[in-house]
């Protein structure tokens, strides 16, 4: 029998549900695929994964009742992880397609309008700086900066400065994760970024494993 706590990774059709899965396993997470709300009975974490068109990850999740369950989860501060998107799903409003989010988190979704020398998307490595080190998820990484790659034209702007986790530089200062308890959720990409993504994973699975 698995002593590895049950981590279920929700699948709504998008890209990157693949690695997003591998790396968890890897990082010791016995990784179950979810699609609809009774499937994540027994789960002790819960992750949100994404690449793509925010308003189809959002109707996705509408349409199998995912967002209420996400509400509920986040709601009772389970451990929860977003990536990209699912970062990006947790507040009110964004201005891709003029979507509106789940609205767990009050504050927008922004498009990047940078000088013409900075490339939309962005797309390679930069350097996280943590507003939150004691933070569970970070536990191990460096408060200065550790390089995590993104992929992504839009950032988050919460409404509430205590939300953020850590933040990063491109042509302008910007939301690179955030935490409140144990919901966790980063705009970069943990799966891609190597060493230190698969850090977060295992701090992730440790939260999880502790109930």
């Amino acid at each position: 029998m698995s002593t590895s706590p049950r981590i279920a990774v929700i699948d709504y059709g998008m890209g990157n549900l693949r690695s997003v899965a591998k790396a968890v396993e890897f990082a010791g997470g016995d990784v179950s695929i979810v699609t609809q709300p009774e499937e994540l009975t027994g789960a002790a974490g819960l992750v949100l994964p994404g690449v793509g068109a925010l308003a189809d990850c959002v109707s996705a999740l509408r349409s199998t009742g995912m967002d209420e369950a996400v509400r509920t989860w986040i709601a009772a501060d389970r451990p929860f992880l977003g990536v990209c998107l699912g970062l990006q799903a947790l507040f009110d409003y964004s201005e891709e397609a003029e979507t509106t989010g789940l609205g767990i988190f009050p504050g927008r979704v922004v498009r990047f309008r940078l000088p013409e020398e900075f490339k939309v998307p962005q797309m390679g490595w930069n350097t996280v700086r943590l507003t939150q080190p004691d933070a569970a998820l970070v536990k191990g990484l460096s408060v200065a900066g550790e390089s995590f790659y993104f992929v992504h034209s839009y950032y988050c702007v919460p409404t509430e400065s205590d939300l953020i986790l850590a933040e990063c530089d491109y042509g302008l200062k910007f939301t690179a994760a955030i935490a409140r308890g144990r919901c966790f959720a980063t705009q970069f990409h943990p799966e891609k970024s190597q060493t230190k993504g698969i850090q977060l994973y295992r701090n992730f699975v440790s939260i999880a494993a502790a109930g």
